[in-house]
Order: structure tokens, then sequence, then C-alpha cells
């Protein structure tokens, strides 16, 4: 496989500094406003707080370094998540992959386009929280001009994506600056009852971070993702890491500054975006106006950040055989057209469920969470797959060297497996539904290509997703499983 190492020419037209813009912006969109009230609401105090993004920076830290390791040795692996698990463990994992994270992707714009309106209901009520009739009227809206602007070329949508990830950051700035320097931050309001009041135990309390650490830390591959429209491919591993180490720095320091202004039982009870009453207990009502226009700023870049991922994913993964080929069509202006209006048809599809089920912001990312926890834990274990028969440029490295990629590999599969337990059975559950339905397009694939389905044991894998799929919808529909 030495033959496949080779680090390939520049590619295409996002530079660095468009790489790590693209990673902060579609990662900061609304997890840094309410990441620590949906903590506090599974019932988790400061000690576990600090101890769930203690394990989500090493494990998501160990994650992306994964991606770096793998852009480094497998450089020819230009379309990111999905890319890994084909490679590693074969065509129907690798199109599991492919599909879980695209589907991640379009609920993540559902969710972001409900808080939007929430937030937008702070200033104009007629929004309400965000799931109202008028809400999804004027979110398909939007959806539909970020339509537009991408079809106009990805590399125009991702200079603007700089623009709004620069406005995005202020308030945060403002939020981070104005607690420390008034002194609202009280280290006995931190301190108090910090490993909880005894109702729940600190095992179960970290497992109640889990969801918000990784929902926050979504994007965060998003340079690898585009890698294939990458000025230079040595810029992707980099932009990865550095993004990295930006956003776990913000969101510790919002989780820390926030519960020495309110106790975890008060933060509980805000609502979204509980940053917004946080701050507005420090400095009174214009904070929460700052937040909220923080909020609505950020959605802005997020949506159209996770845009072109979303768009992008099938894109590629058509382009590598693993989606149908319709999905690789493209516009004049490079664009992936008809991967494009798929995407914003089926988020369409999704804000009609919003307004019928009046669901939630947080419905939505736990299951945008769920579903993206399993292509990346088939990155991390790719690279433990290569990092132990030292593949490639890997043969090179020295003992040392070889050892410190095998660690962090096995770390980053570890946090994998930890994501899975600790996210929640119940929407890991729901997920399945829709991993089952992606057998359509898969098949449908295949048989365009005029290739065998299923190889070997991947019947296996199908029918038991099918079968999990099966049984999760009849717990939905029967009121067992309450995710809706």
């Amino acid at each position: 496989m030495d033959n496949k190492n080779t680090q390939p020419a520049a590619q295409g037209d996002l530079n660095f500094g468009q790489l790590i813009a693209m990673i902060i912006g579609s990662t900061i969109g609304a997890g840094i406003f309410t990441t620590i009230g949906d903590m506090a609401a599974n019932g988790a105090y400061s000690g576990a707080v600090l101890i769930g993004w203690g394990i989500a920076g090493v494990g998501m830290l160990a994650l992306s370094l994964c991606f770096f390791g793998l852009n480094k040795v497998r450089p020819d692996l230009t379309n990111g998540v999905y890319s890994y698990a084909k490679e590693g463990f074969g065509e129907y994992v690798g199109f599991n992959s492919a599909w879980g994270y695209w589907i991640s992707a379009l609920l993540c714009n559902v969710s972001y386009t409900t808080l939007l309106f929430g937030s937008i209901g702070y200033f104009i009520p007629v929004f309400g929280e965000g799931n109202n009739l008028l809400s999804v009227v004027c979110a398909s809206a939007i959806i539909w001009i970020l339509n537009f602007l991408v079809l106009r070329g990805v590399k125009e949508a991702a200079g603007l994506n700089i623009i709004t990830t620069i406005a995005k950051l202020v308030p945060l700035a403002v939020f981070m600056v104005a607690i420390v320097f008034i002194g609202a931050f009280d280290l006995d309001i931190f301190l108090s009852n910090f490993w909880g009041d005894g109702s729940m135990s600190l095992l179960d309390q970290v497992k109640g971070t889990t969801g918000a650490t990784v929902w926050s830390f979504i994007g965060v591959e998003g340079a690898v993702v585009l890698s294939a429209r990458a000025k230079k491919a040595s810029d992707v591993g980099k932009a990865s890491v550095m993004g990295f180490v930006g956003l776990l720095t913000i969101y510790v320091m919002v989780a820390v500054l926030s519960l020495g202004v309110m106790p975890a039982e008060e933060i509980a009870q805000l609502e979204n975006p509980q940053l917004a009453g946080i701050l507005s207990e420090a400095v009174g009502p214009w904070g929460a106006t700052l937040v909220n226009l923080g909020v609505i700023l950020s959605l802005a870049g997020a949506l159209l950040g996770w845009t072109i991922i979303a768009s992008d994913c099938p894109y590629s993964a058509a382009k590598q055989g693993v989606f149908m080929k319709a999905f690789a069509k493209d516009n004049v202006h490079g664009s992936p057209a008809f991967s494009l209006f798929m995407t914003n048809g089926i988020i369409q599809a999704f804000l009609i469920i919003v307004y019928f089920n009046a669901s939630t912001y947080q419905l939505f990312y736990n299951l945008s969470a769920s579903m993206i926890m399993i292509p990346y834990l088939f990155s991390a274990l790719y690279y433990a797959k290569v990092t132990f028969k030292k593949e490639g440029q890997l043969s090179a490295y020295s003992s040392g060297a070889l050892t410190k990629e095998r660690i962090i590999a096995v770390i980053g599969s570890i946090y994998g497996i930890w994501m899975l337990y600790s996210g929640g059975l119940s929407y890991l559950l729901a997920t399945t539904v829709l991993y089952a339905l992606g057998l359509i397009v898969f098949v449908l694939g295949r048989k365009e290509r005029q290739e065998k389905v299923f190889k070997g044991v991947e019947s296996i894998i199908a029918i038991a997703i099918v079968a999990l799929g099966v049984i999760a919808a009849i717990m939905i529909a029967t009121g067992k499983l309450d995710v809706f």
C-alpha cells in the first residue's frame, strides 16, 4: 500500500484559514449557548461537568489526532470519515458511515433552525419556541436561500463563513470578559454541591454530559470531510487539531464561568439558550439580549457551514461509488447540485415533523449526536487497524512514534465506545430506524453498478440493523420509546 501514500497535489480552493473557519464556524453553533444548561438539566454538577469535559477533551483530541494521522498516512482518502470506514471494514460499513454522517448533518440544521427562531422569539414573541407554523415557514425559506448560496459555489460560501465565524465569537468574548471583570464569578457558588446532592451517582452525572459534549464538538472533523477541496492536503490535519484546541478552551471557560454565576439547580431551570439567563443574572437584561443576538449570528454561520458539509457528504460518497450516481452530479459552479437539493429536501421534511410534533431543539441534537457516533467510532477503529498493521508511511516510523500513534488510536476507539454507552440507549435505538432506511439507497446503488449487494457478513449486519429499526419503530409508535 506504499504507493497510496504520496501527498497529492493541490486539489481545491479552500486555504488553511478557510478550513479552520469551517471547523469553528460549523462547530460553534448552538452548543456553546446551551450545553451547560443541558448538562445541569441532566443532573450534572460542577465536578461531573469538569470530568465530562475532561473525558470529551481527551477523547475528542484523540479522534482529531486520528483524523490528523489518517490524513498523513492515507492522504488518498480525501472524503473523510466514510472513506475510512469503507477502506477499513468494507462497502456496507462504509456506506453506513457516510449515511450516518449525512443524516447527522441534516439533523444539525433542523435543530439549528428550531433554536434560531426560538432565539428570535426573544425579540419577536410571535415565533414562540421556534417550532410553531411561522417559525417553520421562515426556517424553510432560510434553508432554500442557503441552497441558492451554495449552488453559486462552495468557495464563495466558505468565504462568507469566515465573516460569520468572526461575528459569532464576539458575543462569547464579551460574555467571558464581562463575568471576569465585573466580578460576577463566585467560587462558593462554583464549589457548592460540587459532586451533587446525592440523588444521582457521579457516573450517571458524567454520562449525562456525554450527549452535550459530543454535540458541542460535531463539526471538528469538518476540514477532513472537505479535504478534497483543500488547496494543500497537509493543511487538513493541522486545521483539525488547531480548531479543536481553540474550541475546547472556549467550551471549558464558558462552563466554569457559568457555574460560578448560578448554581446548577437554577441553571437547569433556564429556558434555551441558557447562557442568556446566566449572563442576565450577572450583568442585567442586556446580557440576555446580547446572548440571543449571539445565538442568531452563530446559528446563521453554522447553518451555512453545515449546508456545505451536509451536501458534500453524499456527493463525495457517490464519487467513491458508495452512494447512487445521481448524488455525484454537480453544476457549472462545481457545487453538488443534486445532493444539495436532496439534502435540503429532507431537512424540509424534518421541519414539517417539527411543526406537527412540536419537536424541540434538544430532540434533534440528541439524534444528530447519536447518528454521528458510529462514523466517529469507525474512523478511530480504522486508524487503530492501520497503526497496528504498520501500513504505508507508518512502516518508517520509529518504535516510539509508532507506539504513540497506536495509543492515540486506542484512546480514540475507547472514547467511541464510551460515546455509544453513555449517549443513551433510547436515542441510539431510534437511530437504527434511520440507518435501516439507508439500506434502500445502498441496494439501489449496488444494483446501479451491477455489483453484488452484500459481501461476506454484510447481509447479517443489514438484517440486524433492519430488525432493530423495526423494533424501534414499533416502540416509538406505541409510546414505549419516548424520543419524540
